[in-house]
Parts: C-alpha cells; sequence; structure tokens
C-alpha cells in the first residue's frame, strides 16, 4: 500500500465510526444555526425597507432578537453550541477532506481552515453574548474600527485596498457560483422529492445571488474607504443593506436583498438535512 492510498485509508476511518457521526451532526448544528441568522438578518433588513428603525440588520441585531424571545438566554446558548458544531466540522474538511471530487485538494482544505477561523469567532461572540458578558459589537462598529487600525500601520491603504479587493471578488465568486448551481455536489440531492429539489434550487440560487451581492458592495466600500484614506467609509453588514435603499431603486432592492438572505437561511435548514459530510 502506498503512501497516498494509506492516507486515505486513514480518512475514510476518520471518518466513520462514532468521529464521523460526531461531524454530522456538528455540521446539521451548524448549519441550522447558520440559517436562524441569516432568516432573521433576512427580516430585519426587510423591517428596514419598508421604513422601520428596527435592531442592526445583521448578526448583532439578529442575537438580539433572539434575546428578547420566551426563553431567549436558552435559545442563545443553543444557537453558541450549534454554531460551535460548524466550526467543528469545517475543521474536519481541513484536516480530512470534505464532500465533492474536489474536497481533498489544497485549496478546499484551505478554504475550510478560512471557514473554521471565521465560524469560531461567531461561535465565541454567540456564547459571550449569551453569558452576559455584554453586547456584540454591530459589523459596522468593527469594520470601521480594523480599518482604521490597519490604515494606520505602514502601507495600510494597500493592505485596506486589497483586503476590499478580495471581499468583493470573493461576493461575485458566491453569486456565480449560485448561478452554476455547484452546491448540488455538496446535497445527496438522489434523496430528495422533486418539489424538495425545486426549493433547494430557489433558494440557493436566490440566496447565494444575495450573499454575493452583500459581499461585493461591502468590498466595494472598504475599497473606497482605502482610496479616500477614510474608515469611516468602510460598512458593515447592516450600513451596506441600508445604502442599497439610497440607490435609483430605492427600498425595493433592499428588499430584494433582504428576501435574498432570507432563502439563503432556507437553504442552510435543507442543508442541515441532506449534506455530505
Amino acid at each position: 500500500m502506498d503512501a497516498g492510498t494509506a492516507l486515505r485509508s486513514a480518512e475514510v476511518r476518520a471518518r466513520s465510526g462514532t468521529a464521523g457521526r460526531v461531524t454530522v451532526w456538528a455540521a446539521r448544528a451548524g448549519l441550522t444555526a447558520r440559517g436562524v441568522i441569516f432568516l432573521l438578518v433576512g427580516v430585519l433588513a426587510t423591517e428596514v425597507a419598508l421604513g422601520d428603525r428596527p435592531k442592526q440588520a445583521d448578526s448583532s441585531g439578529a442575537l438580539a432578537e433572539l434575546a428578547e424571545q420566551p426563553f431567549g438566554g436558552i435559545l442563545l446558548w443553543a444557537l453558541g453550541i450549534a454554531m460551535t458544531g460548524m466550526t467543528v466540522w469545517r475543521l474536519s474538511e481541513a484536516l480530512f477532506g470534505s464532500a465533492g471530487p474536489d474536497g481533498r485538494t489544497a485549496r478546499s482544505r484551505l478554504l475550510a481552515v478560512v471557514r473554521s477561523v471565521f465560524y469560531g469567532c461567531v461561535a465565541w461572540s454567540v456564547l459571550t453574548f449569551a453569558a452576559g458578558s455584554g453586547g456584540v459589537r454591530s459589523s459596522d462598529d468593527q469594520s470601521r474600527d480594523i480599518t482604521a487600525r490597519v490604515l494606520g500601520v505602514p502601507a495600510g491603504q494597500w493592505l485596506v485596498g486589497a483586503a476590499g479587493v478580495v471581499i468583493a471578488v470573493t461576493g461575485v465568486w458566491i453569486g456565480v457560483q449560485a448561478v452554476r448551481r455547484v452546491y448540488p455536489e455538496k446535497l445527496r440531492t438522489a434523496e430528495m422529492s422533486d418539489r424538495t429539489r425545486r426549493f433547494v434550487d430557489v433558494t440557493g440560487i436566490g440566496g447565494g445571488l444575495a450573499r454575493g451581492v452583500l459581499f461585493a458592495a461591502a468590498g466595494a466600500f472598504v475599497v473606497r474607504a482605502a482610496v479616500d484614506f477614510r474608515p469611516d467609509r468602510a460598512k458593515g453588514v447592516d450600513d451596506t443593506l441600508r445604502s442599497f435603499a439610497e440607490t435609483p431603486l430605492g427600498p425595493w432592492l433592499l428588499v430584494t436583498v433582504a428576501a435574498g438572505l432570507a432563502l439563503f437561511g432556507l437553504f442552510s435548514f435543507a442543508a442541515a438535512r441532506w449534506c455530505r459530510v
């Protein structure tokens, strides 16, 4: 047995048995938690478009909304633990590879590392909020603070500009991937009914496009902050969403993007049920 075959055999063994079942449940819990957050952000953004001034239309606003519900503390702890599951799942993909034909490539593993770090930060912020250690800072404040710090270092203007380009390109990539319908590779579509597959297509494409537009716009604002050397030009999720209402299309563009984010929340629920792990 050569080294490559031995490594693949070890990965298969690691992904089976108790460890494999834990990873499956971690993935399902994490995807469900992601769906809750995106669904709430979509609802909050819709309220903004309709003229209300609710909480921040981002993850901080979603957590505040949950905290006000009956048994809000329990819901927040459950959400934080579930998001920790997402972190565990992405970390397992980095170590053992993910589903799909390119799941064991270096690029796929690196992307899994980035995702695990991102979702680890989200899980930590949710658990901190649930423990009563202060509120979660809005994405707008975080974006401006980080931009200000980076602009203050040597070559900071170039670093911020490069980061903005990466975020914007990521948004375009997310949108293109949604249109190309690459997500079925990660789902057990053969187990779905025709109606369910149509539902997944609508939510996957619509949700992916909305996320892509949001990322691309946020990246453009970061680039603008770098060019103008003004950290206040950078926008988080909430300010980026509100900026859509200031376009010639008015609030209808914001309603469309908000609906897309809610669709991505529903897609996440479907992915939790039929994901390949």
